[in-house]
């Protein structure tokens, strides 16, 4: 039997609510209380940074009025804390309390006196109705006259009913660390953690790239709701009802697979593969398994895997709002009993709850086959043995659950079953629930965790949930899950869902474990987390990622301990140079890698013969197929 290579997860990166991914920072931020001092003052002083509550300028941290800083204290960690997570939509989005919005008015003029209004002849409409009269004043004006009825819609304001997400930290825009002109934000947001994740490796891109023909590399990237600011497809479509002109950009950038194309184009100058699987809530994983599969069969050697998105626009709010999915300000009041909504505790997956919340986020993780890995002395950070997707079969409401979920989950759990022994699955496992909060996912969800868990025999199972912290990001939700998992592994710590009160008595938990505060599970005592991830349309997705510490056992029984002390060794230099990169990002500088109209290919250089292509700028050949898999039927 062929040896089947193993996608082992060697970078990741990314922004969310909770700040930088890279070097588990954002991770940290859900757990922050939990840490020892050092690791909290080092990821408090990273967000500060980003918020631009703290600087770094002649070799010393400095506060916002030029003050050295030796340590961030109770006062600014707690201002930090404020502007992350889960709050109040910010007026950089929109003003939730004047959403603009068109009120048609109809009005008549008596029989006996018309009506009478000036206005520019140019803003009059190009077929003029017929109870209208118009007279030419001067300076380009005219006077109208109409008699009997007519409509106008006027600018007005309302106060719109949802007012929390989870948004970017508060003063950090990704589009300054690059030169962004015109870019949509999620596209900014994908240079951004596409690079993060690039840079988390503590390899050189171009090394790496001598080292196998650039068509073992893809990219698989994209967003659920495209790309829907001024930039993309939002001001496509507004602009002539706002009077203004579409831009030659805003339909191109507004493709919902330019997250990919930004980072093959801008931050790889890849060849390799390409493309966007989407599945609504579930995207990342699909993407992801795309990626594994690759992998797997040797066809890839190196994928990057991520997903963009960046909602927080009036009209997505508005159309989730419509369908009664997410958590209003009203619903919020309910469930407390109070005149106020809580705004930073919206998002109650598993607890009595009433909408999920809404979030901007952008995520990438690097999968690269174990050997390769090795070779390179890359660090591992865990590994995903399998991705499993199901449909929900006939429906009566695109929207609502079916059996999908139960089928991916229960491949899942048999699938690390069969790898790692019952010992493992049983005492030695957790997972990262969907956890949308909504009424109904936090019963369909854990009746179906809940049954798994019978099943395997799985007493009491570990259960995070995320969006309690970051809110839901669509496309990259999952990979939101995915940086907690792998976070836990590092430091041992599973996120609570601390924004709920008590669990909510119709949540299926006799096998579950649903913490309301931070557990400590130990660094190196979870063998597998799973992934768990619903989505509209019957989009279901589980995942199985291994720990780095059961992965170094399965390499070593694989390769032998010379070829291991010699990764080891590798491997210390390499982890210094990430370390480097992860001290000077968290000083202000991301080293953002955006190469735009560089290193362009000359494509009257390239070699081709019937065997091979040689790309100029990439030192192996690409060979071309001299077999066919169907040989035995010709």
């Amino acid at each position: 039997m062929a040896k089947v290579r193993l996608p082992v997860i060697v970078g990741m990166g990314g922004i969310s609510a909770a700040g930088r991914s890279s070097f588990h920072h954002a991770y940290r931020r859900m757990v922050m209380d939990s840490l020892d001092q050092a690791s909290r003052q080092q990821s408090l002083f990273a967000l500060g940074t980003m918020t631009g509550d703290i600087c770094h300028s002649g070799g010393s941290w400095r506060n916002g009025g030029g003050d050295r800083l030796t340590a961030v204290d109770a006062e600014l960690e707690q201002r930090l804390k404020n502007k992350t997570l889960i709050r109040r939509l910010e007026k950089y989005h929109f003003d939730v309390d004047k959403l603009p919005w068109f009120t048609p008015m109809e009005v008549e003029s008596s029989a006996e006196v018309p009506m009478e209004f000036r206005c520019l002849a140019k803003q009059l409409p190009v077929e003029i109705p017929e109870n209208w009269q118009i007279k030419d004043l001067p300076e380009g004006k005219v006077r109208v006259r109409l008699q009997g009825s007519a409509e106008f819609k006027l600018v007005n304001s309302r106060q719109s009913p949802v007012q929390a997400a989870g948004q970017l930290p508060s003063g950090f825009e990704p589009g300054d660390l690059y030169a962004s002109r015109f870019h949509p934000r999620g596209l900014q947001m994908s240079i951004v953690a596409a690079s993060d994740a690039l840079n988390s490796m503590g390899l050189e891109w171009s090394e790496l790239m001598t080292q196998l023909p650039p068509d073992q590399v893809a990219v698989y990237s994209g967003s659920v709701m495209a790309q829907l600011d001024g930039n993309g497809y939002g001001g496509l479509m507004q602009s002539r009802l706002r009077g203004n002109r579409v831009s030659s950009k805003q339909l191109a950038l507004g493709l919902n697979t330019m997250p990919a194309d930004f980072v093959n184009a801008y931050v790889l100058g890849s060849v390799g593969a390409t493309g966007s699987v989407t599945g609504a809530c579930a995207t990342f994983l699909y993407n992801l398994r795309a990626g594994i599969e690759d992998i797997k069969s040797g066809r890839r050697r190196i994928v990057f895997v991520g997903n963009a998105e960046a909602p927080l626009t009036p009209e997505v709010f508005e159309g989730y709002a419509a369908m009664g999915a997410l958590a209003t300000d009203e619903g919020i009041r309910k469930l407390d009993a109070s005149a106020q909504a809580d705004h930073r505790r919206s998002s109650r997956p598993f607890g009595d709850n009433c909408g999920f919340t809404l979030a901007e986020s952008a995520q990438y993780i690097v999968l690269m086959d174990d050997e390769l890995a090795l070779q390179n002395g890359a660090k591992i950070l865990g590994a995903v043995s399998d991705v499993f997707i199901n449909a929900d079969g006939y429906k009566k409401s695109i929207s609502a659950p079916g059996p999908g979920n139960y089928i991916t989950l229960a491949k899942a759990v048999a699938s690390a079953q069969a790898l790692l022994g019952k010992e493992s699955i049983q005492r030695r496992s957790i997972i990262q629930a969907h956890g949308s909060s909504t009424p109904a996912n936090r019963v369909t969800e854990s009746k179906i965790l809940d049954k798994v868990a019978s099943v395997f025999d799985i007493q009491s199972w570990p259960v995070g949930a995320v969006k309690a912290y970051l809110g839901h990001s669509l496309a990259p939700a999952s990979a939101d899950q995915m940086m907690a998992i792998l976070g836990q592994f590092a430091y041992g710590w599973l996120p609570g869902i601390k924004t709920m009160d008590a669990v909510a008595d119709d949540v299926f938990a006799r096998r579950l474990n649903i913490p309301l505060a931070d557990v400590q599970l130990g660094q190196g005592n979870v063998d597998v987390a799973f992934i768990n991830s619903k989505g509209f349309g019957g989009n279901n997705a589980s995942a199985c990622v291994l720990s780095p510490e059961r992965v170094m056992v399965m390499l070593a029984k694989r390769y032998g301990s010379a070829a291991m002390a010699r990764y080891q060794h590798k491997r210390d230099g390499v982890e210094q140079v990430a370390r480097a990169y992860d001290e000077s990002a968290s000083r202000g500088d991301w080293r953002v890698r955006y190469r735009f109209g560089e290193d362009m290919i000359d494509e009257e250089k390239l070699q081709l013969d019937q065997q091979r292509l040689l790309v100029p700028g990439f030192k192996q050949a690409i060979e071309l197929p001299q077999q066919s898999i169907y040989q035995d039927m010709v």
